[in-house]
């Protein structure tokens, strides 16, 4: 269970940082005026997945015997 637990909090620490890179690259693209619109809402799009992901494993570390 160790194991698991680590793993999960490495994937987690990895999705995060994926997810604050993205927010640098789209806010650099929206700054710099007219850009691939395709482009830049697959990167939003991606966004949104990772905030998806890191709140299913947030929720997987969570004991499920609260008493």
């Amino acid at each position: 269970m160790l194991n698991d637990r680590d793993s999960l909090l490495r994937r987690l620490h990895d999705l995060r940082s994926e997810h604050r890179d993205l927010d640098t690259v789209i806010a650099r693209l929206s700054a710099h005026g007219p850009s691939d619109q395709l482009h830049l809402q697959r990167l939003k799009k991606r966004k949104l997945w990772l905030r998806d992901e890191i709140a299913r494993l947030e929720s997987r570390l969570i004991p499920d015997d609260i008493a």
